[in-house]
């Protein structure tokens, strides 16, 4: 058996073996393992295939899987919906107590209703939505010092 084909075999197998593990290591092994069938397809001597193996695992692993870890990471993105509007501020339409409000918030009207059962806030207040409750904004008055 051709010694480059022996390197496809362990690319594969460590690309294979990547699709159960998803640590983005493997697969940097896969890579390493084929620039070494390369070297070996053209003619490379063993040794110079497990340097080349080596080196290119070792960039891969130093350059290439610190990125895709960063793009692929969860959570790490922007928030996007209801969650987006989370911590922003609001402008109340109609008076907002526990119950039942109106806010403006992020260029729509809203639902809301306030988040301390105390405080009662009149049309015009700005407030900070603390959470989205289904299509209701629940939000709070900072105190002011």
């Amino acid at each position: 058996m051709p010694t480059w084909l022996i390197w496809l075999i362990a690319s594969a197998a460590f690309a294979a073996a990547e699709a159960f593990s998803l640590t983005f290591v493997l697969v940097m092994f896969a890579g390493g393992a084929a620039a070494a069938a390369i070297t070996a397809a053209i003619g490379g001597p063993v040794l110079l295939q497990f340097i080349v193996a080596i080196i290119a695992t070792v960039a891969l692993l130093g350059v290439v899987r610190p990125i895709a870890q960063r793009h692929l990471a969860i959570g790490s993105g922007a928030r996007t919906g209801t969650e987006a509007l989370v911590g922003t501020e609001a402008i109340v339409l109609s008076e907002v107590d526990v119950h039942n409000g109106r806010v403006r918030l992020n260029g729509g009207e809203w639902s809301a209703r306030s988040f301390d059962r105390a405080q009662v806030l009149p049309a015009g207040t700005v407030v900070r939505v603390m959470e989205i409750a289904g299509a209701t904004a629940v939000v709070w008055q900072e105190p002011s010092y």
